[in-house]
């Protein structure tokens, strides 16, 4: 066969090609440099580097000073002699020379250094080329990584300045973001100037730093010839980049601003929804001009700002309606009783970022009652909306006017019970409503799913009174369960008791019980004063911070003698209702007990029984019994129980197997005295009982 290799290979004759065709091709140039002689041997490409001509050039290093500048040539010898000290083979650099016609031009040139034996450096041989275009190329690459690189930190400031924005609730968290050191200082800005559009005008809401406010500004007209004016005038921004122009174009305000050695300005129309609803400045003291890339980064910060504006706009004007309302609802003021110090509160809840949670359905009230006695609510309505704050003002008023027609307690919460449920609403709300005598001291409480009150002693104990209660309003009422059990309780004078919601007692994965241990701890160590007490406890709601609104009553009753001839304890007692004789019985025994009689409290209780039964069984309306502590030439307990017949009790004689008759023997056998008064179209009677001092 025939071997076709090497003739099917075509070479070149000049295959392998010589060093110096290679370099001259690359436009490379070679020298040689002895090192003991200290000549400088370049070939003609090197010549051509350095813009020399070869009668120009004799070897002498020396000559190369009209090409290369002493600065760099210094820079040269330096690196040179670096590298032979150091031991390297080789080194590399790049430098300037002036070309012949004065223009400088970059030149790159490595060597490699050649030792004897000994290790002595002799020669250094290597090459030099143009690098013009190279460094060239390098410094549009520079360039443009420069500009990549204030590109993106101008779009993290954004997505940063964005993200922060997104948790601005309101307009002056927008402002505080803006002023952050993380915020649009990093665009190096010096100033910052932002207004509001209202009415036709623009009004200043911001403006940095501290000084730079120029009078007259605070509220300007959108024809006025101001920078701000003419964006929202023409919905389009307004870039200023140089003082001169400033002054040019706006020579109302430059004069009032030079102090602050402006150099450049960008003024952004704010725009939401296609309309402006203000507009921002942004001064700079140590740039000129606004490349496309920073009026784009601009526009956009700007509408991201608009955005945040108008929604922290729209909140302020929700709260605003919000706060009107829960206003609205709760009590103007707060009547002043005798007898008594009130000291009443109220915190909305803190949940961020959801539009009306600032209202809710806490409430509280104070109902002055007939007979020295007072009425205290305090109450929550399902939610924290405006439909919440709208059912709590209905069961706010419908509670009071229960009240004050004269019921019992137990019946004023049933009442409103069933009010809530005919009211067609989805709410339930828990209450508690607790009718205190000031002259004697007994309170009457009665709780539907609220948590219990608690006193505070004179000497400042305090303890949780438990309340067996009923279900919520609404709910009592849905499943026929109106019972609501009355508790009864003494306050001492210069006893205080707490009504609160559970938004000042529950916290977050704590239980309730120790929440209300942590508030009975709180309140034995506040303050004696119920304002100052109020306050406290008000702030502790303040720093937790919560997510449920908190309303707070405290009543103190005030330090007095024993009670005086006049002072009473007086129950509505309807016919019909087996509850409220109950009720009535239950509160007979207690204050009879509570005010040192208990050695009588058999006698007096069935003398009102007795008379209760007789007024509601021989009468068509209803019966009001009252109980007195009478204090003269001895101490007395007087029950009265009035109705609305004129017709006077008689006495009977009762037969063997007679049910009735006797109940006038019981008052007469049992009591010291007993008599009948005429009230109005109706009578009272009445009996006395003398009981011994109180201790």
């Amino acid at each position: 066969m025939v071997d076709r290799g090497a003739s099917a290979l075509s070479l070149p004759d000049d295959w392998p090609a010589h060093p110096d065709p290679i370099l001259a091709l690359n436009r490379m140039g070679s020298f040689d440099w002895d090192l003991d002689t200290g000549l400088f041997h370049m070939d003609a490409q090197a010549h051509e580097v350095f813009d020399l001509r070869p009668d120009e050039y004799d070897d002498n290093p020396v000559n190369l000073a009209v090409r290369v500048p002493t600065a760099e040539a210094h820079r040269l010898d330096a690196l040179v002699a670096q590298a032979i000290k150091d031991g390297s083979e080789n080194y590399g650099t790049y430098f300037r020379i002036r070309c012949r016609d004065g223009t400088l031009r970059w030149t790159h040139t490595q060597g490699y250094i050649r030792r004897d034996e000994s290790g002595r450096p002799r020669r250094i041989v290597g090459i030099v080329r143009d690098a013009t275009q190279e460094m060239g190329e390098l410094e549009v690459r520079r360039e443009q990584a420069a500009q990549d690189e204030a590109q993106r930190r101008q779009t993290n400031v954004v997505q940063l300045t964005t993200a922060a924005l997104a948790h601005a609730r309101t307009v002056q968290d927008v402002i505080d973001v803006l002023k952050d050191t993380h915020g649009l200082t990093h665009l190096g800005a010096t100033s910052l100037v932002m207004g509001l559009v209202e009415a036709g005008r623009i009004r200043l809401i911001a403006e940095g730093p501290a000084g730079s406010f120029v009078p007259g500004t605070d509220v300007t007209r959108i024809d006025e010839p101001y920078p701000m004016s003419e964006a929202v005038r023409t919905l389009s921004p307004r870039f200023i980049e140089s003082p001169e122009e400033f002054a040019d174009r706006y020579p109302i305000l430059w004069p009032h601003i030079t102090g602050l050695n402006i150099t450049s300005a960008a003024y952004l129309p704010l725009i939401a929804e296609a309309r402006p609803i203000g507009a921002m400045g942004l001064l700079y003291s140590d740039r000129y001009g606004f490349t496309p890339e920073d009026r784009n980064v601009l526009i956009a910060l700007g509408s991201s700002i608009a955005q945040s504006l108008q929604r922290a706009m729209l909140y302020e004007q929700e709260k605003d309606l919000a706060t009107g309302l829960q206003q609205a609802m709760l009590p103007r003021t707060i009547p002043s009783v005798p007898g008594a110090d009130v000291a009443v509160r109220y915190r909305a809840a803190s949940a961020e970022g959801a539009l009306g949670r600032d209202i809710g359905g806490d409430w509280y009230d104070l109902i002055p009652l007939p007979g020295g006695r007072v009425g205290a609510v305090i109450g929550d309505v399902q939610g924290h909306d405006t439909h919440a704050a709208a059912v709590m003002g209905q069961l706010r008023i419908v509670l009071r006017a229960y009240a004050a027609e004269g019921h019992t307690p137990a019946t004023v919460m049933a009442r409103a019970s069933v009010f809530l449920h005919e009211l067609d609403t989805d709410r339930f709300a828990t209450c508690l409503y607790a009718e205190a005598d000031l002259a004697t001291g007994v309170v009457q409480v009665v709780r539907a799913g609220h948590i219990d009150p608690l006193v505070r002693r004179a000497d400042g104990s305090c303890r949780r009174v438990t309340v067996d209660g009923g279900l919520p309003l609404g709910l009592s009422a849905e499943f026929g369960q109106l019972d609501y059990p009355v508790a009864t309780l003494e306050l001492d004078p210069g006893g205080t008791l707490l009504l609160c919601t559970d938004g000042l007692v529950e916290e977050p994965g704590a239980d309730l019980d120790d929440g209300m241990r942590t508030l009975t701890r709180l309140i034995a160590m506040g303050p004696a004063d119920v304002w100052e007490l109020a306050d406290r406890l008000i702030d502790v709601a303040e720093e937790r911070a919560g997510d449920d609104d908190v309303a707070l009553l405290l009543l103190r009753r005030r330090d007095q003698d024993a009670p005086q001839s006049g002072s009473r304890l007086r129950q509505h007692v309807a016919p019909g209702d087996p509850e409220a004789l109950t009720q009535a019985r239950h509160m007979i025994r207690t204050a009879v007990g509570t005010w040192g009689a208990r050695e009588r409290s058999d006698e007096i209780e069935l003398v009102a029984d007795e008379l209760i039964t007789n007024a509601l069984m021989h009468t068509e309306g209803a019966a009001i019994v009252t109980l007195r502590v009478l204090t003269g030439s001895d101490r007395r307990m007087r029950v009265e129980v009035e109705d609305s017949s004129s017709a006077l009790p008689r006495r009977r004689e009762a037969g063997e197997s007679g049910v009735s008759g006797r109940g006038l023997l019981l008052v007469d056998l049992l009591s010291d005295v007993w008599g009948v008064e005429a009230r109005g179209g109706g009578k009272c009677v009445w009996c006395e009982f003398v009981v011994p001092e109180r201790p």
